[in-house]
């Protein structure tokens, strides 16, 4: 007669799962906003959006981080890969204006290691305290077979709202418009497929310095997130009408994009109306070290580079050029560069965006 088979003798250790939710419970709960109602173990999140908007729309984004895991992987280093993950999605929402409301994850994994996926959820816990955003749930998924040993994916979704009449949607953008660039951390959580394959045949130099940072720590840099200080710059893009106490303090914003992948070249022209091209300055995309070691060491041509990775630049905001010197101090506050990298034009021919 056959031995009797257990879940766990097939590959999948329920205790340890519920060892993972017992540690990442107090991780969850600073992540917590007034509106979260119940706690973790439900089958749904629920979030009361309650009575704070009047005509509310709702924007939602899901994402990964792409092969950057792979390096977190190879370098064990768990604990900032899932600061990249809600970045992906949080600056996605926050180019139509939307606030972050709540996030959720999925982990999955061929053998459950706990200290790993507490590491990895504690990243996602940090990610969603800079953004605002309560984690109201996930899924840890133990799928022998599907995984090799030490191997795992990642992937979240985020909801945010909006009011209607606040919604961004490019349709004030006008030619004049100048984009001002605002700086990224690093490659943040694109290109790796690229820069994995540069690393390698540099010899994986890891610890090469990079004007006072090892490349490992450049390349594994989380995304940085942009959401409170977006959501503040759009606070001062109020009418004089709506603003009228401070009526100097206004920065209209007519456009935001997140800088992911397609690069520079493809991601701010998405914003952009039919008839309306960008003008992008050359000399004004400054590559940080890690990027100049990239492009030097794979031999990246630079038009490659503008279309593969964010150059420095991991936000853009288009606006009058009049505003320019308000929002750049606004941003400034938390801590975030800003300058202008170049205009809205109108379109000619076929290429919408001349970098030159």
């Amino acid at each position: 007669m056959s031995d009797a088979l257990t879940y766990r003798a097939a590959g999948v250790d329920i205790d340890a799962g519920n060892a993972v939710v017992e540690r990442i419970k107090p991780l969850v709960k600073r992540t917590f906003r007034p509106e979260v109602m119940g706690g973790l173990g439900g089958f749904g999140g629920l979030f009361n959006l309650g009575t704070r908007y009047k005509e509310p729309v709702l924007v939602s984004g899901t994402d990964g981080v792409g092969t950057k895991l792979k390096l977190a992987q190879q370098l064990n280093r768990h604990d900032t890969i899932g600061i990249d993950l809600v970045g992906m999605c949080v600056n996605d929402v926050l180019v139509q204006g939307a606030e972050p409301l709540f996030f959720l994850d999925y982990f999955a994994t061929g053998k459950l290691d706990v200290d790993t996926t507490v590491a990895v959820v504690g990243g996602i816990a940090k990610g969603c305290e800079l953004a605002g955003c309560a984690l109201i749930g996930g899924e840890t998924a133990e799928m022998p077979d599907m995984y090799p040993p030490g191997e795992y994916d990642l992937a979240g979704f985020t909801v945010g709202a909006v009011e209607k009449d606040a919604l961004l949607s490019g349709d004030s953008i006008v030619a004049g418009d100048v984009i001002l660039a605002v700086a990224s951390s690093g490659p943040h959580s694109n290109g790796y497929s690229l820069i994995r394959k540069i690393v390698e045949r540099a010899g994986s130099p890891l610890d090469l310095d990079l004007g006072g940072v090892k490349l490992v720590d450049a390349l594994m840099a989380p995304t940085t997130i942009y959401v409170k200080a977006m959501l503040e710059l759009l606070k001062a893009n109020a009418s004089p009408s709506q603003n009228s106490a401070h009526p100097s303090s206004t920065v209209p914003v007519h456009g935001m994009a997140h800088i992911t992948g397609g690069g520079l070249k493809e991601n701010i022209i998405r914003v952009v109306p039919n008839g309306l091209g960008l003008n992008i300055d050359a000399s004004a995309i400054v590559l940080p070290p890690v990027f100049d070691w990239l492009m030097r060491e794979g031999n990246v041509a630079r038009e490659e580079m503008w279309r593969t990775f964010n150059c420095g630049v991991g936000f853009t905001v288009l606006l009058p050029r009049d505003a320019v010197s308000a929002a750049s101090a606004l941003l400034s506050k938390h801590g975030l560069k800003s300058w202008v990298i170049g205009e809205v034009v109108p379109a000619q021919g076929d290429e919408r965006v001349h970098i030159g």
